[in-house]
């Protein structure tokens, strides 16, 4: 199984942040929201519930789960 994170910045723009804001909110790199956009870089569990919470949602709504092909 693959993490997809498209929705991410998706939902960091509805909600106003910029990566450096998110990257700052969350006590991480600009560059780690960059690969985290992308889809280059898995966050842990525990970032991706910073990262919800900082957006003001829920892990499922910015990350889900994609079956390999």
């Amino acid at each position: 199984m693959d993490v997809q994170t498209s929705s991410l910045k998706q939902v960091r723009k509805a909600a106003g942040h910029t990566q450096a804001q998110l990257a700052q909110l969350t006590g991480v790199s600009r560059q780690t929201i960059i690969a985290t956009e992308r889809g280059d870089y898995a966050p842990s569990v525990y970032l991706a519930l910073r990262i919800a919470h900082s957006l003001d949602t829920t892990v499922e709504e910015i990350f889900s789960l994609q079956e390999e092909a």
